[in-house]
This record gives C-alpha cells, sequence and structure tokens, in this order.
C-alpha cells in the first residue's frame, strides 16, 4: 500500500497499462510511416517528412509526397520554395535533418551521391554541369562508374588490356547511340566549354541517361534553352518514359508543366501546398495566391 492509499499491484498495473499504451502507439506510428513509405504500391520514390534548416532557417519543412512509377511528374513553386534543396535531400548533396527518402522501396536517406546514383537515381542541375575542356564525345565516355579501365593494373596488365579495349569499344558505341538520340552527335569532337546553353543542357541530360537511371530529377532543364532545343529535349524525355523511365521535373514554365506533366506538387515557403492533377492545381486557391494571383 502506497501512502495515498493505492496499492502497489494497481501503481504497477497502470504503469505497465501507460508502457503498453506508449509502446501500441509508437507501434502504430511506425505502422502508420511504414504504410505512406510502401504507399502506392507503383511509387518510385517516397518522400516522407523531409526537413532541412541552414543557420535557423527552415528551407525544407516537413515535405511529403511520392512520385508514381514510369511519370511525369512536375514540382512547382515560386523561387525560394525549396524544390532545388529537396532535390539536394533527395539525391544526397545535402542531409536531412529530419524524415526519410525511399526509391523502389530501399532507404537511401543520407547515402553519398554516387552511391545513390548507382541504385538508378540521378538528377541534373540549374547549371549544366559539363567537363568543359573535354569534348562531347569523353564527357559521355567517363560518365558510367565501374569501368575496368579505371584501375590502372587493368590498363597496363598484357592479360587484361584486352577487357579494357572490347569495353571501351562496346561504351563507345552507346555513346553515339545516345549522341543520336539527343541529336548532338555532330558536336561529338567539339569542346563542351563551346556549346551553347541549349546543347549542354542536351548533354548533361544525355551524360545522365548514360548512368542507366530507372528515375531522373531534372532541376529547370529548359531555363535558358530556346524553343527548338526545348522541343527536342521534351521528344527525348517523352520518349524516355515510354521506355520505363520515371521524371520528377522542377520548372517555372507553367504552361509546360500543364501540357506534359499528369501530376503536380506545389511546394511554397518550404512546404508542399497541393499536389494533383494540373486541372486541379490551374484552380487551386491557395495555389493561385502563392503566385501573387498569376494566371497559372
Amino acid at each position: 500500500m502506497t501512502d495515498d492509499g493505492t496499492s502497489v499491484e494497481g501503481t504497477a498495473a497502470t504503469e505497465s497499462d501507460a508502457a503498453a499504451e506508449s509502446g501500441n502507439r509508437e507501434s502504430a506510428t511506425a505502422e502508420r510511416t511504414a504504410d505512406r513509405l510502401d504507399e502506392p504500391g507503383d511509387a518510385s520514390l517516397v518522400v516522407d517528412d523531409l526537413s532541412k534548416s541552414f543557420g535557423g532557417i527552415d528551407a525544407v519543412d516537413g515535405v511529403s509526397f511520392s512520385v508514381e512509377r514510369g511519370s511525369l511528374t512536375g514540382l512547382i513553386g515560386p523561387n525560394g520554395a525549396g524544390k532545388s534543396t529537396t532535390f539536394n535531400l533527395i539525391t544526397g548533396v545535402n542531409e536531412p535533418d529530419t524524415g526519410r527518402v525511399s526509391f523502389e522501396g530501399q532507404d537511401i536517406t543520407g547515402l553519398r551521391t554516387s552511391d545513390i546514383a548507382n541504385e538508378g537515381l540521378v538528377r541534373t542541375f540549374q547549371i549544366a554541369r559539363e567537363l568543359e575542356e573535354m569534348t562531347v564525345l569523353e564527357n559521355l565516355m567517363l560518365a558510367p562508374r565501374g569501368q575496368s579501365g579505371e584501375k590502372l593494373v587493368n590498363a597496363v596488365t598484357p592479360g587484361l588490356r584486352g577487357r579494357v579495349r572490347e569495353e571501351e569499344r562496346a561504351l563507345r558505341e552507346r555513346v553515339w547511340e545516345t549522341l543520336e538520340l539527343f541529336e548532338i552527335d555532330h558536336l561529338a569532337e567539339e569542346h563542351a566549354g563551346n556549346l551553347s546553353g541549349g546543347q549542354r543542357k542536351l548533354l548533361e541530360l544525355a551524360r545522365a541517361l548514360m548512368l542507366d537511371p530507372s528515375m531522373m530529377l531534372l532541376d529547370e532543364p529548359f531555363a535558358g534553352v530556346n524553343p527548338t532545343l526545348e522541343e527536342k529535349l521534351l521528344d527525348r524525355v517523352h520518349e524516355l518514359r515510354e521506355e520505363g523511365l520515371t521524371f520528377l521535373l522542377v520548372e517555372h514554365d507553367m504552361d509546360l508543366i500543364m501540357e506534359h506533366c499528369e501530376h503536380v506538387i506545389v511546394m511554397h515557403q518550404g512546404q508542399v501546398l497541393a499536389e494533383g492533377e494540373p486541372a486541379d492545381i490551374r484552380s487551386n486557391d491557395r495555389v493561385i495566391d502563392a503566385y501573387l494571383g498569376e494566371d497559372i
């Protein structure tokens, strides 16, 4: 018996019940999180409660969404909404403060960018990052990882050099096919630094494709691209999507997003403001307000 008249057995039972209830709540929370990461079943990418702050400012604040496998999904929002930071968190450029990223059912949160790319998730950047002093052909030849010629012993050992040469021949054929796909084969021997902005975007997309991705994150791939090259890029994206690739696209051209994406995610001030089909996004009052009343 305790001082307040409660039995020891009763106190223990109450504490046990409380612990059980707490455990049930934690279990339920874990199950909800697991369900969110596993659903929908056709999701290629699942982002769950991602957050990241810099100097006390929340760049990304509890962002959650999923991208359907084989889809072309748009990610839009005003400048400073957190779109590029979200890309950085997904692809390992930055490590999230909280949250989780699942790609094809695997937890990739906090992995190195190279490891994430090896899993089949690659990205492009707002500003193309080509190797300027190398030719277009050389840029693509360098892209695939795990080449035998990367190891000095394979390149200089007589018994292994043949394997390296054979691999390079096969790779060169694949590079030429990719150059032709993006209609930049005529630029193969041109130094990448001499290309126009639009041609660099084509090169970056082609180089990303050389990594054999199953999903590509495109960060403003059409910015600064003339209409003719933009059309070529869009054609390539749709062709690749028909072959099974999944795309998540950041773009400020709302007409382009609404015309080409079947699902749109809207970010504002580091959070997901709305998501849905383009027609629903166009008529969403909160989205319109976020864009300062612009007609989207």
